[in-house]
C-alpha cells in the first residue's frame, strides 16, 4: 500500500500545478452572472422598478435644496435685520427757487348783491310781468295785485276827508256865532257897569266860545287824520304793482297768477334779484390755524366743478372777525371778489379757494423731510432714526 501511493501523487503534481492556476481563477467570476439574471428576469416579470444608485435617488436631493433654501432665507432676514437697524440717508442737492404758502378753503358763490323782493300788501295776483333769468330795469313792473279791494278803500277815505272837511266848516260856524255872542255880553255889561247880563250868562257864553274853538280844532285834527289814511290807502293802490328797485337778474320766481298772497305776518318773498351777475362773490370759511396768515388784498385762485381744469382768478376783500362754529370746527367767513365778465361762474355754485398767503422768489429750497429729521447719539437711551435726507 505505501509502495504504490507515493509514485501516483508525486508525478501528477507538477504536471497539474502549471494547469490549477487559470482553471480556479474564472470559476468564482462566472458564478454571480447567472444570479443577477435570474434577478433581472423576476423583477421584470413582477412588475417592480429596477433599483437605483443612492446618488440618483430624488428624495435625497430635494431634501438638500430644502436645506439650501431655509438657509438663504435665514441669512436674507439677518441682513434686513441689520439693514433697518442702521439709519438710512437720501441725499439730495439744495437748489434755488420759488417759495409759495398757500391757504386752501371751501365756500360758495355768491352775488354781490341780492334782492328779495316781496309783497307788503294782502291779494290776489292778477299779473306776472317777469320770468327767471330775465334782465330787469328799475322802476319795471314785475307783478300786479288785483286792486279791487284798494280802489274801494281809497273812495271810502275820500268821503271820510270830506266829511271831516264839512265839520270844520260847522266848528268854524259854531265858534264865530259864540264869538259873537260872547262880544255882545261884554259890551252889555261894559256899558252897564256889569249890571247886566248876569254873571252866569257871561260865564255861560264864554264856556260856549271856549267849547266851539276845542270843536273846531278837533274837526281839523279829524281832517289832518282822513288825509292820512287817503295817502295810505293811495300808497297800498300803487303797492299793488310790484316795481324792480334796482337792474338786475331774476334768479328765483315763486309766484304764478291767481295766487293768494297773504302778507299779514311777514312780507312775502316772490323773486330773488341778483344786482350784477358779472361781479361775484365768493364766501370761504378758513380754518383758526390758517387764518393768521389770510389778510385783506391777497391774491386767490379757485376752481369749481363746473370747470375742473380752470382756474379763476379772485382777491381777499374781508375777513370776519366773528367766528363759526359747525361740528366743533371754528372757521371764520372770508369775502373774495371775482370777475366774472364771461358769466361762466354761478350763483350757488360750490368752489375750492387756494389763497397765496406768501410767496418768495429765487429763495434757498430744502426739503422739509430734511428739517423734520433728529439724529441721535450712541447710548443716548432714545431709538435711532429710520431715514433722513442729507
Amino acid at each position: 500500500m505505501n509502495t504504490e501511493t507515493p509514485p501516483v501523487a508525486a508525478e501528477p503534481a507538477p504536471a497539474v500545478a502549471p494547469a490549477a492556476t487559470p482553471t480556479v481563477v474564472p470559476i468564482p467570476a462566472t458564478t454571480p452572472a447567472p444570479a443577477t439574471a435570474t434577478e433581472t428576469d423576476v423583477a421584470t416579470l413582477l412588475g417592480e422598478p429596477a433599483s437605483h444608485a443612492w446618488y440618483r435617488r430624488p428624495m435625497l436631493w430635494g431634501g438638500l435644496l430644502v436645506l439650501v433654501l431655509v438657509a438663504a432665507g435665514l441669512w436674507y432676514w439677518e441682513a434686513q435685520k441689520a439693514a433697518n437697524a442702521a439709519p438710512t440717508y437720501t441725499t439730495q442737492t439744495v437748489g434755488r427757487g420759488n417759495l409759495t404758502l398757500t391757504v386752501t378753503a371751501n365756500g360758495t358763490l355768491q352775488p354781490t348783491r341780492s334782492i328779495n323782493i316781496g309783497s307788503e300788501l294782502s291779494g290776489t295776483v292778477l299779473k306776472v310781468n317777469v320770468d327767471v333769468n330775465d334782465q330787469i330795469k328799475k322802476g319795471q313792473v314785475m307783478v300786479e295785485l288785483d286792486p279791487a279791494k284798494l280802489r274801494d278803500q281809497i273812495l271810502r277815505s275820500t268821503a271820510t276827508l270830506a266829511a271831516a272837511n264839512a265839520k270844520v266848516e260847522q266848528t268854524g260856524a259854531t265858534v264865530k256865532e259864540a264869538k259873537a255872542t260872547l262880544a255882545r255880553f261884554e259890551d252889555v255889561a261894559r256899558l252897564s257897569g256889569g249890571k247886566v247880563p248876569a254873571k252866569t250868562e257871561l260865564d255861560t257864553a264864554r264856556a260856549t266860545y271856549d267849547r266851539a274853538v276845542a270843536d273846531d280844532v278837533s274837526a281839523r285834527a279829524g281832517v289832518a287824520d282822513a288825509k292820512a289814511a287817503l295817502s295810505t290807502d293811495q300808497i297800498n293802490l300803487s303797492k299793488s304793482s310790484i316795481s324792480a328797485p334796482d337792474d338786475g337778474v331774476v334768479l328765483t320766481r315763486n309766484v304764478e297768477p291767481g295766487n293768494a298772497v297773504a302778507a299779514s305776518l311777514q312780507a312775502v318773498t316772490l323773486f330773488t334779484v341778483a344786482e350784477d351777475l358779472t361781479k361775484l362773490r365768493l364766501w370761504v370759511y378758513v380754518d383758526e390755524a390758517d387764518v393768521g396768515s389770510v389778510k385783506i388784498g391777497q391774491d386767490a385762485t379757485f376752481t369749481v366743478s363746473a370747470y375742473p381744469s380752470r382756474k379763476f382768478p379772485a382777491r381777499i376783500t374781508r375777513v370776519g372777525f366773528g367766528s363759526t362754529i359747525t361740528d366743533n370746527v371754528v372757521t371764520y367767513l372770508t369775502y373774495l371778489d371775482v370777475d366774472n365778465a364771461d358769466l361762466s361762474g354761478r350763483p350757488g355754485m360750490t368752489a375750492t379757494a387756494t389763497i397765496t398767503a406768501m410767496q418768495r422768489n429765487n429763495v434757498l429750497l430744502v426739503p422739509n423731510t430734511a428739517l423734520r429729521f433728529t439724529p441721535t447719539t450712541a447710548g443716548a437711551g432714545k431709538p435711532a432714526a429710520k431715514g433722513g435726507i442729507v
